[in-house]
């Protein structure tokens, strides 16, 4: 079974390195301020050739509509349209993304849940007729597969078959245990396009509060503060969103797969107990652990 488990881990380790450089591919080209100049202004129309205002008529060219539209640094504009209650908001639904992704990274892996060297010494301690001194590796390990092998053994005096429920129990709660975490990913990746829709309906009321209640036309410049607000939230919203839902994906489908490595391995791992308890058959032993 250990020859199984070093087959299957130098194929899938080229895989897992394949799928995390995609993620951050994908991730870093959802980013919305990478297609975005640097200084992104409503230009309708360039300043051509300056005509020279006669000079002989008063001050009429103090009111000149024609005076060039001030230019601003895109981030400037992105701050001044959020304003500090969606700034603060997104921040932090920023940061709270990219710790779960870093954590739910650093945890479900390999070397962290199935390690290896605690395979080939629990393995060891079985061939050598040790098995004491194999549930105590178990129990004093905190990895995956070693909760699940501690059950087992913890539960071999009754029995095979309640070894393997013991087994079974334990890879169940282990499993939604790391679900569970991942699960605060897939709920930013839905709860940040809301945020953004919400900022979408408030910029849209403000631009039309602003006509609304102005006795002649008001300025595009009016208007466009209320707009601003309402592309920057769907915009920001759907930036965190992307970035969190494909990281959901490919964290999710890492955990199927490592927890029925794991399966593999503890039930080959337990197979030779497959006689304790279970003179009148063998029909627990086909029963996977995990």
């Amino acid at each position: 079974m250990l020859s199984l488990y070093e087959r299957v881990s130098r194929q899938r380790s080229l895989r897992n390195w394949g799928i995390f450089l995609l993620a951050l591919t994908v991730a870093i080209s959802a980013i919305p301020l990478a297609g975005l100049s640097p200084s992104a202004v409503a230009q309708d129309e360039e300043p051509a050739a300056a005509e020279p205002a006669p000079a002989d008529d008063g001050g009429d060219a103090a009111a000149s509509p024609d005076a060039p539209v001030q230019s601003r640094n895109f981030l400037t504009w992105m701050f001044d349209a959020l304003g500090l209650f969606w700034m603060s908001i997104f921040a932090a639904l920023s940061f709270v993304m990219v710790a779960l992704i870093m954590m739910n990274l650093l945890q479900v892996r390999r070397d962290v849940l199935l390690p290896n060297d605690f395979v080939e010494e629990f393995e060891q301690k079985l061939n050598g007729k040790d098995f004491q001194g194999a549930y105590e590796i178990a129990r004093n390990d905190d990895s995956f597969v070693a909760r699940v092998l501690a059950a087992g053994m913890g539960r071999l005096s009754r029995g095979y078959p309640e070894a393997v429920e013991g087994m079974q129990e334990a890879g169940e709660d282990e499993n939604m245990a790391l679900e569970h975490r991942l699960s605060f990913l897939a709920l930013i990746g839905t709860v940040a396009p809301m945020l953004g829709l919400m900022g979408t309906v408030q910029g849209m009321i403000a631009s039309f509060d602003k006509i609304a209640s102005s006795a002649v036309s008001p300025k595009p410049s009016e208007l466009a503060e209320g707009i601003s607000t309402a592309l920057f939230t769907t915009l920001i919203g759907l930036g965190i969103a992307i970035p969190a839902m494909v990281f959901y994906s490919i964290l999710k489908n890492r955990i199927q797969r490592l927890v029925l490595e794991i399966g593999m391995v503890s039930e080959g791992l337990m197979s030779r107990f497959a006689a304790v308890g279970n003179k009148g058959g063998a029909s627990g032993s086909t029963t996977k652990p995990v």
